[in-house]
């Protein structure tokens, strides 16, 4: 006995084209080198240990020391963690004496992590702490 496939909620039961929603979605499209750009910053921010990094810099500046405090983890992890959110732009650190603080990159950065968190949240978090620094 032959048992019919159920179909599937992620394709399509019959195979179509609708050429205009294709040719607006081309379009619209970001070249090659942005959406490379685009996902080395997706990808610097899916770390859990960089995304607790990033909101805590969202309360606003904060030295490597701190930093490390917040993320219960090493200062030379810290570092390293940092390193590469800098070569993305998403933070920038400014040097006092011998210490150097961490803060944000600019808004950019705040609304993404804001609109992240609030995706997720799905709006259950109430007041977003960690944003505070750049509203």
């Amino acid at each position: 006995m032959t048992v019919p496939a159920t179909p599937d909620a992620d394709t399509c039961e019959v195979s179509c084209v609708h050429p205009e929603a294709v040719a607006r979605a081309r379009a619209v499209q970001p070249d090659d080198d942005a959406l490379g750009r685009a996902a080395g910053l997706l990808k610097a921010v899916s770390d859990p240990t960089r995304l607790r990094l990033l909101t805590a810099l969202g309360t606003g500046e904060l030295c490597v020391c701190d930093l490390a405090a917040v993320a219960g983890t090493s200062e030379s992890a810290v570092s390293h963690q940092l390193r590469l959110l800098r070569g993305q732009n998403l933070v920038a650190p400014r040097r006092e004496g011998r210490i150097v603080y961490y803060r944000l990159a600019d808004g950019h950065v705040s609304a993404l992590l804001g609109n992240v968190l609030e995706h997720v949240s799905e709006g259950t978090w109430g007041p977003r702490p960690w944003l505070t620094a750049e509203r």
